[in-house]
């Protein structure tokens, strides 16, 4: 597996700990729209030299330029966090008692989110990736049955789901945070696609879109400053002309419903203005229903 096998200090991987860190972030502050208690645990254990702050004060020390960048970024995970948050508690509420989180990274909703008992929560990603977190949150208890799947989504995933337990006959929750943007077209349309084939009646999807990704590849500070973090940002995002989700999902049989990032922040609460840049204008979160 050598160079599909990335951490979270190599590649792809340190998206999952530049996300971490900005949760860790939020978390810090007096308006904060979610509580992580384990973020910042988990970027100071990656060690190494990376740079990410971690809390409010480090990221004002922070050079001005690099300052503003990380703000923006900062604001729209923790906008982007609390969505998913509350979609993953609506569909528990709902009484979906399976839920999976595709490229999990570093996420801790399998620890700091109150499940339902008997729920079981199965979390996707590199090995290496869940390796390292399960080996620092050893000592963390989960309020759910946390399954973790080391896994490439380019393999047979949904056969190893099924194996880890998967019930495919009864309503699933799926979560593809910081995903799509990542693939190619036809890599999306197949997610979704064996997603749907998984998925019950009843089942619920959330995802986040971004609809033109060269705003954010174009934007010098955001290259740079992922370059020095050994994320090459135009060679990871993916904008090849694909059908908007909620359309492909409408081919696949559900029924969708999209928030742009931007409308989110004000029904929370959140100033857009704090997260102004290419982020709120290029990015929208989708749910999804599948009927009976």
């Amino acid at each position: 597996m050598a160079e599909q096998d990335w951490d979270v200090v190599s590649g792809i991987g340190v998206t999952a700990l530049a996300v971490a860190a900005a949760r860790a972030i939020e978390s810090c502050r007096d308006d904060r729209l979610i509580n992580d208690p384990h973020a910042q645990t988990l970027v100071r254990a990656a060690g190494q030299g990376m740079a990410f702050p971690t809390t409010p004060e480090e990221l004002a020390a922070i050079p001005d330029d690099g300052r503003r960048w990380a703000e923006r970024i900062d604001h729209y995970i923790g906008v982007r966090s609390r969505y998913f948050d509350d979609f993953s508690a609506q569909v528990t509420e709902s009484g979906v008692r399976q839920f999976v989180i595709l490229a999990a990274g570093l996420d801790t909703r399998a620890y700091r989110l109150d499940w339902p008992d008997e729920t079981a929560v199965f979390e996707l990603d590199q090995p290496k990736v869940l390796q390292f977190k399960r080996e620092i949150l050893d000592r963390v208890e989960s309020g759910c049955e946390h399954r973790m799947l080391g896994i490439d989504l380019r393999e047979d995933w949904p056969a190893a789901l099924i194996a880890a337990g998967l019930d495919v006959g009864v309503p699933t929750g799926w979560l593809a945070e910081g995903l799509l943007p990542y693939l190619p077209g036809e890599a999306e349309r197949g997610l979704l696609q064996a997603i749907t084939d998984l998925s019950a009646p009843g089942s619920r999807l959330a995802v986040e879109e971004f609809h033109d990704t060269s705003k954010i590849a174009g934007d010098g500070k955001i290259s740079e400053y992922g370059k020095q973090q050994g994320v090459d940002v135009i060679a990871i995002l993916h904008d090849d002309g694909r059908p908007p989700v909620p359309d492909l999902l409408a081919e696949l049989g559900w029924s969708s419903e999209a928030e742009t990032s931007e409308d989110a922040a004000v029904r929370l609460g959140r100033d857009p203005g704090l997260a102004i840049g290419p982020m709120l204008e290029v990015s929208r979160f989708v749910t999804a229903s599948k009927p009976g």
